[in-house]
């Protein structure tokens, strides 16, 4: 799986925030989180979009940390093609 577990595991991990805050933040079960903390599944477009909410009320610096993580390469292509 992809890019968005690997980036929330590090972000949780790194802020230390539990998958059980994030999942009663989020309005979801525990182990839908724990799912995509272990790469099972991928959370689609929309629920990235609600993880990115979630964290900025848990802490914005973590939810700016996952963002870079989450689209870094493409947010790295961006500022160069800007420049």
């Amino acid at each position: 799986m992809g890019r968005a577990g690997k980036a929330l595991k590090q972000t949780l991990e790194t802020y230390k925030i539990s998958q059980n805050k994030l999942a009663v933040v989020l309005n979801v079960d525990r182990a839908v989180v724990n799912r995509w903390f272990h790469e099972q599944v991928d959370p689609n477009a929309e629920t990235v979009a609600e993880i990115v909410k979630a964290l900025q009320n848990l802490d914005p610096i973590a939810a700016k940390t996952f963002i870079q993580l989450y689209l870094g390469d493409l947010l790295q292509q961006d500022e160069r093609e800007d420049r």
